[in-house]
């Protein structure tokens, strides 16, 4: 079978785990719904695009992202360069006739999230967004659960994405602190992944009202420790909203949440049932049944512990459903889901529709933050 030509733009933490996915895709999926080959890494400087070369098995490193959309070897580009060049990395992707894999956020900004649109709907190639938390047995069989009507109408429901990475002042400045480059702090950086999983569950977010901070202001210059610099971008972001179905909800997102590690979690709160998960717990689903027979008081009713484990990512056959699971595996799944509707014609849902709703209530959070006052989303027309 031909190979699908890989670039991946951007070889940092997370162009890492985009190329472990493609190294390891076979193992996972027998046969994969496409098979593919690395060929080209594009990084700022030649000495960092030689050693991504070599360490990530690519055939050449370059630093113009033109070398690599020029060439008819690639079909498929990976975006995972800081958010501020998404918009003209897609753009020009798109342009090439090339499928686009891009991490989140879509864009730096609602604005640029809107002028991709005649690129997608007129390009021949397929964007899909690496929203990986959708993709976890959990949150598959989450959304199962909600589809078949297990929780009745959702009355409730509460969502965070907590780190505690950035509580140390002495954290050196980087790009995802600068506004002109990310555009946003956690509410972008982390906040993007749980409303997109929120929304992906239970439905489009209308209205928002939101609170943002930024607790430490200053940090030193990564180049010297003696300089301070501004932070200008929030560190915890609160979000309260409501759903087109009319569902509330409380939404956070901090890097300052002392005592986490990687701690995404969510419970949903319906008529008829309840869902709630951790991501330090990632191998159960937590599930409550409001019709299963038992007294009000003492008897069996309770949450029911779903072993969730490897299940549910069809046809994935490796390394067995009973085997314990891992962070990278939600990635897995998220790229196989990409490449299958490659191969079948058909469009992820983590999609360019997808990357742009969030993109929008992150857009009405920072403005209701700013002005004190719940903010409107637009629905898609």
């Amino acid at each position: 079978m031909d190979s699908l030509g890989i670039a991946i733009f951007g070889y940092g933490f997370i162009g890492r785990v985009h190329a472990y996915c493609h190294r390891n895709l076979t193992l996972f999926y027998d046969p994969p719904p496409l098979h593919t080959r690395l060929i080209g890494v594009c990084t700022s400087r030649p000495e960092t695009a030689r050693r991504a070369a070599a360490d990530g098995g690519f055939e050449f490193g370059v630093t113009d992202p033109a070398e690599i959309l020029s060439r008819d070897d690639v079909s498929v580009v990976h975006i995972c360069t800081p958010n501020d060049s998404h918009y003209e990395l897609v753009r020009a992707a798109l342009q090439a006739g090339k499928h686009v894999y891009c991490d989140k956020p879509l864009t730096a900004d609602l604005a640029e999230a809107e002028a991709l649109a005649p690129h997608v709907e007129t390009g021949p190639g397929r964007l899909g967004l690496t929203f990986n938390y959708r993709f976890l047995p959990a949150t598959l069989r989450a959304k199962q659960l909600i589809e078949q009507g297990a929780l009745g109408r959702i009355y409730s429901f509460r969502g965070a994405y907590l780190h505690a990475g950035y509580i140390d002042p002495a954290r050196p400045f980087s790009w995802r602190l600068d506004r002109a480059r990310g555009r946003g702090g956690a509410l972008v950086d982390l906040g993007s992944h749980i409303i997109d999983l929120l929304q992906h569950l239970i439905g489009p977010f209308v209205e928002v009202n939101a609170l943002t901070e930024t607790f430490i202001r200053e940090r030193p210059a990564p180049d010297d420790p003696s300089r301070m610099m501004p932070v200008e971008v929030d560190d915890v972001a609160l979000l309260s909203v409501r759903t087109a179905g009319g569902a509330l909800g409380h939404v956070e997102a901090s890097r300052l949440a002392t005592g986490t590690n990687d701690e995404l979690r969510f419970e949903i709160h319906g008529a008829t049932g309840a869902l709630r998960f951790n991501l330090q717990d990632p191998n159960f689903l937590e599930f409550y049944d409001a019709t299963a027979s038992g007294e009000s008081y003492g008897g069996s009713r309770g949450f029911t512990r779903l072993e969730t484990v490897q299940r549910y990512e069809s046809p994935a056959g490796f390394p067995g459903p009973k085997f314990a699971i891992g962070w990278l595996r939600a990635h897995m799944h998220c790229l196989w889901s990409f490449l299958q509707d490659i191969a079948s014609g058909t469009e992820t849902s983590a999609n360019y529709a997808a990357g742009l709703a969030v993109e929008r209530v992150m857009d009405a959070a920072y403005r209701s933050a700013e002005s004190r006052r719940p903010v409107k989303i637009p629905l898609p027309a």
